[in-house]
């Protein structure tokens, strides 16, 4: 069993109707849970890390991040038709074209079908 968690940007309605599509078809042993609802420090995981990219956390391994941290959430899922799909994106050629791909739907989320203006990435403040 895996112990795990996933974290993802509870604030853009587009992350969370990824998740419930997750949680409803992809299932994992994993915890789900929106970053902002995390003890982001005790996971290691800092919050401009998070809002960037969804999160994948296990002990004893590195932080995963983006198409990475969704082929292990595939990978781990106890649905086994999803394992493939994981494996596949976890193929250093799939996930360097997977990454642009990633940092364009994280860009235009609100846009996206259920995202709404609160979506929008936020640029860093000045200062």
């Amino acid at each position: 069993m895996v112990s795990a968690t996933f974290l993802y940007d509870g604030d853009c309605s587009f992350c969370s109707s990824c998740v419930r599509f997750i949680e409803r078809y992809i299932p994992s042993p994993a915890t789900i849970t929106p970053w902002q609802f995390a003890d982001l420090g005790a996971l290691g995981v800092t919050e401009e890390a998070a809002s960037e990219a969804v999160q994948w956390v296990e002990p004893g391994r590195p932080v995963l991040a983006g198409p990475v941290a969704i082929a292990r959430l595939l990978r781990t899922s106890t649905r086994r038709v999803w394992r493939p799909a994981g494996m596949v994106l976890a193929l250093r050629p799939v996930t360097w074209l997977a990454w642009p791909v990633y940092r364009w739907v994280a860009r235009n989320r609100h846009r996206l079908p259920g995202g709404t203006a609160a979506c929008a990435i936020r640029p860093p403040a000045a200062g």
